[in-house]
């Protein structure tokens, strides 16, 4: 029998108990009834004497103790009725957190319960539906109407419409073109179109998530730990008061009236309830924490160290400028440019192809095309001899004067193309900055962030260029993963520190920090492994909002187990006077405990203020040319 099937069996014994008992007092039995409630206590405490047992054994020593010494001595002193009210409060609240905790998982579950199973692939001419681990890379799948892509992919179809909506928390379905690519997970809210494979099932973006999403769901936090530790202390304070209650006035009802009060308590139930619904929470907003500790760590940062490539910047270099020479258009000049460069791997050639595909350039296919591995290609596209390089190599290929120092930047790549024999142009590429940093920056000032820093392995004058007029404290370049490291420990001295990043050489850092961060469900898997937060996609100013709901779930726990416990040290003073029978104190604190879970429960009803509207950015892929 599953967990929360015995807490549903056992509320109903004790509910069952309490009322037929109840009956049977109401026809003149009170033996009968005693008997009845009794029997509904039992089972109870039985159930509870052994978690008790257990959690000793792990050396765990929690506030189920005083549910069972309320329970016991209320049997031992006639308060059968009494016993039984307790039994069906704590089943009950027990029962309570369970259904709290699972509605505040529903956001993660979501993405478990969408995982798909098969995939109909198009091989042969014909469709076939086939388990997931045979898909192969390059595989060519029909992802219908209403399907959840299962593989990344890349759109081989003219377009798609995707609902990311359960990955990113984006609310307005995407519009992909061909070309671009699909993160598994996504559901497709348009028409069928095909999928080409670009990672097998386990090792997609989609995949890797649910892995996050089933270690987050088996983690407790440290304000849990911490609750267990004011546990002791507030069992210590109830037995102390109950036994100063009995010792004082000889009468042991009210021992057993501040029993009680105590049970359950506010400690046990807040603090999972707040967390856990936090964690749903931060998921909606495409930040999925690992679990309730980094949650409680991430509400608490106040020095934050940032990776320069593929975090601060975009990671992808991008034009920057086009330059012509003679009659060439620009456009002219990136036709021809991402022409050639179909034929090369190289990053730099992709971007370019990418670029031009972005403006709705329709490419030829190049011939007679030559590669210098790292250099350049050379071909011929439209009848003309093209050649696309580094700005050195261009020129030297054609015999004229090298133009890259003449227009690069600081941290700036310069391809030119020559056409027959001619320089026609170039392009200037760069890595760019982020689109809204500056002001991602601020909302991390008005959350608290206090101290913010860049961690690059780029030269001090790549670092200082793109960090201009950022207003960062410091500025760490040249730095191997090491070294990271030992600024992440050095940091440390001063606060939590977060550290973000996305690279391989990123992970050593991420784990070394407090809260380690890592960028994109999709990006290296070793810094995804070591960071306790996943951004799941490729947006800083997501952490905006995930910083913010960690912040305001920590401040509900607090808030509920503060309200709570003192309500019940109100309460178990009051019992201690005799100003409340063991009925009465069981029925008060049970109306604590509710109003303690439902404040709980605030949590998942968030709208964080900075950086919300991030959650409905332009549809993905879509950047203006």
């Amino acid at each position: 029998m599953s967990h929360d099937r015995i807490k549903t069996t056992l509320l109903a014994i004790a509910a069952l108990g309490l009322a037929a008992g109840l009956a049977l007092l109401a026809a003149g039995l009170p033996v009968q009834a005693d008997l009845v409630w009794t029997a509904g206590v039992v089972p109870v405490l039985a159930a509870l004497l052994i978690e008790i047992v257990r959690s000793l054994s792990r050396g765990e020593v929690g506030l189920d103790i005083v549910a069972a010494l309320s329970m016991t001595s209320a049997l031992v002193f006639g308060e059968t009725l009494a016993a039984a009210v307790v039994a069906v409060m704590y089943s009950g609240g027990t029962f309570l957190e369970s259904f709290a905790e699972g509605r505040a998982r529903r956001e993660m579950s979501d993405l478990l319960s969408r995982v798909p199973r098969t995939a109909t692939r198009r091989r042969n001419g014909a469709l076939d539906e086939v388990p997931l681990d045979d898909i192969a890379l390059g595989d060519l799948l029909l992802i219908r109407q209403g399907d959840v892509a299962p593989v990344d992919g890349t759109v081989e179809s003219d377009r798609a419409i995707l609902d990311q909506s359960a990955l990113t928390g984006e609310s307005m379905p995407v519009r992909l073109l061909r070309g671009q690519e699909v993160m598994s997970g996504s559901t497709n809210a348009g028409d069928a179109f095909d999928l080409r494979v670009a990672r097998r099932a386990a090792d997609s973006t989609y995949a890797g998530i649910v892995r996050l999403v089933e270690a987050a769901q088996a983690s407790r936090a440290p304000m849990a730990r911490l609750a267990d530790r004011w546990s002791l202390l507030f069992l210590l304070v109830t037995v102390a008061l109950a036994a100063a209650a009995w010792w004082l006035t000889g009468d042991p009802i009210r021992a057993v009236a501040v029993l009680v009060v105590a049970t359950p308590c506010p400690l046990i139930l807040a603090v999972p309830v707040a967390l856990v619904a936090g964690l749903s929470r931060a998921a909606h907003f495409g930040v999925l924490i690992k679990g309730a500790k980094p949650l409680e760590a991430l509400a608490r940062i106040t020095t934050l160290i940032l990776d320069k490539t593929g975090t601060l910047t975009d990671g992808r270099p991008q034009i920057v400028s086009i330059g012509v020479h003679g009659t060439w258009s620009e456009d002219e000049i990136l036709y021809f440019a991402a022409a050639l460069d179909q034929a090369s791997k190289h990053p730099i050639a992709q971007a370019i192809v990418a670029a031009a595909r972005e403006r709705g350039m329709v490419l030829p296919v190049p011939e007679n095309m030559v590669e210098t591995a790292g250099e350049g290609v050379a071909g011929t596209i439209d009848g003309r001899n093209l050649l696309v390089g580094g700005a050195k190599f261009v020129a030297s290929q054609l015999g004229t004067t090298d133009i890259d120092g003449a227009v690069a930047e600081t941290g700036s790549v310069v391809v030119s193309l020559g056409v027959d024999g001619v320089l026609a142009g170039h392009l200037v590429m760069a890595d760019a900055l982020r689109s809204g940093t500056a002001e991602f920056l601020a909302g991390l000032r008005r959350l608290g962030v206090g101290r913010i820093l860049l961690a690059t392995g780029d030269r001090r004058a790549v670092a200082d260029s793109i960090t201009a007029g950022l207003g960062l404290d410091a500025v760490r370049s040249e730095l191997t993963p090491d070294q990271k490291v030992l600024l992440v420990l050095t940091e440390r001295k001063n606060g939590p520190v977060m550290m973000v990043g996305d690279g391989v050489n990123d992970a050593p850092a991420l784990a070394a920090a407090d809260v380690g961060v890592a960028m994109g469900a999709r990006g290296a898997a070793a810094s995804a492994e070591a960071a306790e937060v996943v951004l799941l996609v490729d947006h800083l100013d997501r952490l905006l909002p995930g910083i913010e709901v960690a912040q305001r779930a920590r401040r509900i726990a607090l808030e509920s187990v503060a309200v709570g416990i003192g309500l019940s040290i109100l309460g178990m003073i009051a019992a201690a006077l005799g100003y409340l029978t063991p009925v009465e104190g069981a029925l008060l604190q049970e109306l604590i405990d509710v109003g303690v879970i439902l404040n709980a429960l605030r949590a998942l009803r968030i709208n964080p203020r900075l950086g919300a509207a991030s959650a409905e950015p332009e549809a993905a892929g879509h950047r203006p040319a």
